[in-house]
């Protein structure tokens, strides 16, 4: 007992005088590891009588789990020094300002879909959609394309492949055949703004196959061209901004309207910059009219009862002339500069009272 008793309190001594961590495990190996001292101790075991070996077992089983109780003290105050010692080197410094992060920005196609929206809106119109891929009918017939028309070849459209019954649908070449759903699915009267995709079979640094457009309706029994010239002024000054933006008329043509006309916006090329509103120069925007009397009957309107006005325009050509892009096939390549340069915020939502552009 005399030598158990001895190496107690040598195994002891050393766990408590053990100045760090590793010392402290390399005590524990010498005490309690598989050529351990208790351990070698406990081998003796064998060679005892039954009453020695459970006297002297259970002496050195108290000595083991004694020993073992304060190497696990010593390891967690250790433990419990180096986190100390840890967050007290490594303390953030809460005073300093965060990380700069990028945040996206609206794209000017987005932003400009969103303004004439807002525009139109507290004009009472309302928006209406439809599918991109369209039949003859709508995208021709009910808008009074004759047969043989130029804009029904293949080098103008993007014909789909032939159905079981001959016919081909098609990538809509425009957003009027939407005016054709409209009439065809309510009474009027009618008051709609038509956003959304087309598709031409024509790319150059002013046309890409693919486009945006945005067209209005109006349908009613007393709406004459007035009503379409005011409606338009009073776009055109509210999306540039502008308090007085000079505007004409000029005759034109296009299958669906009678009479039409494309309408033009003052403007000075002075020097060769574009400023709209000033100036005595012309700049063409859009293209407008009354519905034609047989567009009306295709859609089961009475035209003896009902007239109307439509309008198009282009919402690259637009976004183009009040934000200065110079070409039109950069807003569709996705370069991150470009739309950080010409993008917006995205939660600046645009409306009349608190302004469209920030």
């Amino acid at each position: 007992m005399d030598t158990l008793d001895t190496l107690r309190n040598e195994l002891l001594e050393a766990v408590q005088s053990a100045p760090d961590a590793d010392t402290l495990e390399a005590v524990r190996v010498t005490a309690l590891g598989k050529k351990g001292r208790i351990t070698d101790l406990m081998k003796t075991l064998g060679h005892m009588t039954p009453e020695e070996r459970r006297s002297f077992g259970q002496a050195i089983n108290a000595v083991k789990d004694e020993v073992a109780a304060l190497l696990e003290s010593r390891k967690a105050a250790f433990a419990e020094a180096a986190l100390e010692a840890r967050l007290t080197s490594e303390r953030v410094d809460i005073t300093l300002p965060v990380r700069p992060e990028t945040s996206g920005t609206l794209h000017p196609i987005s932003q400009t879909w969103d303004e004439v929206v807002a525009i139109f809106g507290q004009m009472g119109f309302t928006v209406a959609e439809g599918p991109d891929i369209e039949d003859d009918f709508h995208n021709f017939t009910a808008l009074n394309f004759p047969p043989g028309h130029p804009a029904r070849e293949m080098h103008d459209t993007f014909f789909l492949s032939e159905q079981e019954d001959g016919t081909r649908n098609l990538l809509r070449t425009h957003t009027s055949p939407v005016q054709i759903r409209t009439m065809l699915a309510q009474k009027p009267p009618i008051r709609v703004i038509i956003p959304g995709r087309t598709y031409r079979c024509d790319s150059d640094m002013t046309h890409t196959p693919m486009f945006h457009q945005i067209e209005g309706l109006v349908i009613d029994k007393a709406v004459h061209m007035g009503h379409l010239k005011g409606c338009l002024k009073e776009f055109v000054e509210a999306y540039f901004e502008l308090p007085d933006v000079p505007v004409r008329f000029r005759p034109s043509f296009f299958p669906f309207t009678e009479p039409s006309a494309e309408v033009d916006i003052g403007c000075s090329r002075k020097g060769g910059e574009l400023k709209i509103g000033e100036g005595n120069d012309w700049l063409e925007i859009l293209g407008c009219g009354m519905v034609h009397p047989n567009v009306l009957k295709a859609c089961g309107l009475d035209q003896e009862e009902y007239q109307g006005f439509a309008f198009g325009m282009g919402l690259e050509r637009i976004a183009m002339l009040k934000y200065g892009i110079p070409d039109l096939r950069t807003f569709f390549e996705s370069d991150a500069r470009w739309l950080k340069h010409y993008g917006f915020a995205p939660h600046d939502v645009p409306s009349l009272t608190g302004g469209l552009t920030r």
